[in-house]
């Protein structure tokens, strides 16, 4: 079994995600939609310390993106929403992938959140077939308990009729889904055959390695529900035939392909900045980024305060091909400033004047990403312990 070195397995890592690389070709939105491609995904986040990572990831991609990329991209049916490990935009050439979920929470094979009002969703659907697109708020129903929006009946029945296919979130107004008729969303050339368990497992294997470079069975499957013996199956067919190589890293088994392990011939920008979503693709499996960059990284909002080391919201930080340190901001809109609260450096860098240099060129640019003015600066930058 060919072994992998952190580096060289890092560097593959980052290649794959579009990180540190040449630039992309087009224009502004063609560069968005190439970035899109690559990734396959992006996770959809309700936070907005900062500007949401939804367009944060697509940004790092694509130092021109516009935060109406994203909107257009979805008008013109280049993705859509649903679920991957969480809410996402995917690309709509691979809606076909999206099936095998719905049909198991249609059938009752999986449990979905909310229990089905077949009585209510189908007053719904009904609703929307005359009235075409809709949202929650056009639905009149009582709250049955004092705990948010998943409580109201009919915000249920439209989730549950998203989740397992029947509505598609045509676009989003002020940030809140508006549903419509599936058929009336997808475009006709979409391939919506159902795929076989053998060929949606071959393609979870091969699209992660495509998007990640080196994976693991766990970090294929991960979040995701009753494809781990399909896959594992489907894996040793693919290494069988040659199309999935078996390495080590680090004395752990992986996967790749050729084509990845063809990127350790391309150079990476090293002295390059990359102030990172803490939702990014890159970084979203944890124990994945503790293993492959030595990098324990824990979004500590769903810390209590008093616990919390590093901040609210800290955002990690590529620099020399690796995750090296954690930036606390916060973007104010009212005062049109980004407050660089905390920044927290790994102790091994070494060269700190650099990393000093790479990271004020790139928090600069963050801000203007974030519609903000000026930057407050911090003291000190702080060692992590």
């Amino acid at each position: 079994m060919e072994s992998l070195s952190l580096a060289q397995a890092q560097k593959i890592a980052l290649l794959s995600q579009g990180l540190l690389t040449e630039k992309l070709t087009g224009n502004a939105y063609q560069k968005s939609v190439k970035a899109m491609a690559n990734l396959g995904y992006v996770q959809i986040d309700t936070i907005s310390v900062v500007q949401r990572a939804h367009h944060h990831t697509l940004w790092n991609r694509n130092p021109h993106y516009q935060v109406d990329h994203l909107d257009r991209m979805v008008k013109e049916k280049v993705v859509y929403e649903y679920w991957s490990h969480a809410a996402s935009y995917l690309s709509m050439q691979d809606f076909r992938f999206s099936l095998p979920r719905k049909l198991a929470l249609k059938s009752g094979q999986q449990k979905h959140w909310f229990n089905k009002d077949q009585k209510l969703m189908s007053s719904v659907l009904e609703r929307i077939n005359q009235e075409g697109p809709l949202m929650a708020k056009d639905f009149a129903s009582a709250v049955t308990k004092k705990t948010g929006w998943e409580s109201k009946p009919s915000k249920q029945a439209l989730e549950t009729l998203y989740m397992q296919g029947d509505l598609m979130i045509s676009e989003r107004r002020n940030f809140h889904k508006v549903y419509e008729l599936t058929e009336r969303v997808l475009p006709n050339h979409i391939d919506t055959s159902i795929p076989t368990a053998e060929e949606h497992a071959r393609f979870l294997i091969l699209q992660y390695l495509a998007k990640h470079g080196v994976g693991q069975l766990k970090e294929i499957v991960y979040l995701l529900k009753g494809v781990k013996r399909h896959v594992t199956t489907a894996l040793h067919e693919l290494c069988e035939d040659g199309q999935v190589l078996e390495i080590s890293i680090k004395g752990e088994c992986y996967y790749t392909t050729g084509q990845s392990l063809a990127l350790l011939n391309k150079q990476i920008k090293r002295k390059q900045a990359k102030i990172l979503s803490p939702f990014d693709n890159l970084v979203i499996q944890r124990a994945r980024v503790q293993h492959l960059f030595q990098f324990n990284y824990l979004l500590e909002c769903y810390v209590p305060a008093a616990k919390r080391k590093f901040g609210y919201f800290c955002l990690p930080v590529l620099w020399g091909g690796k995750l090296v340190a954690m930036l606390d901001c916060k973007a104010h809109k009212a005062s049109s400033t980004l407050e660089v609260i905390n920044v927290f450096i790994d102790p091994l860098v070494k060269d700190v004047d650099a990393f000093v240099a790479a990271f004020e060129l790139e928090l600069s640019q963050f801000a203007v990403f974030n519609k903000m003015e000026t930057v407050s600066n911090t003291n000190s930058i702080n060692l992590m312990t």
